[in-house]
């Protein structure tokens, strides 16, 4: 099992997610902290936001097998700039969250830009697209 680190802007979906690859039932609850656990660390989007504390965002990466960077559907904008994937000597897959909102294509082609190889797309309130990355972390 490998453990999982989510990072992106402050309503990504990055809790959401989080409640569902643990199968918890799925509630708005903003991150205050970075929460550690078991197989995911999630992170708040103010890390992301803010490179005053994106050096923490840095450094629990490398607690983590794989980083995944979150872009919602509905975003109008990329936080990650082209090719950011290689600062980071893990695996980083690309998770596109809210698909059935917005413009889930252009949110992939943006974290491909960004260096991402591996894209899944989820939509946490149904769980569609939750199991592939349980799948991709080695817990199912």
């Amino acid at each position: 099992m490998k453990k999982l680190i989510l990072m992106g802007k402050s309503g990504a979906g990055k809790t959401t997610l989080t409640q569902a690859l643990r199968g918890e039932n799925v509630t708005y609850k903003k991150t205050q902290y970075i929460n550690y656990g078991d197989f995911l660390i999630d992170t708040p989007g103010e890390y992301a936001e803010n490179r005053h504390l994106g050096a923490a965002l840095a450094l629990y990466a490398y607690e983590a097998d794989v980083v995944g960077l979150l872009i919602s559907a509905d975003d109008q904008f990329s936080l990650f700039p082209p090719n950011i994937t290689c600062l980071v000597n893990r695996e980083v897959i690309g998770i596109v969250t809210k698909k059935y909102k917005g413009n889930p294509d252009r949110a992939e082609r943006w974290l491909r830009l960004s260096g991402c190889k591996t894209v899944f797309r989820v939509d946490s309130v149904t769980g569609d697209g939750v199991d592939d990355i349980l799948k991709h972390i080695g817990i199912c």
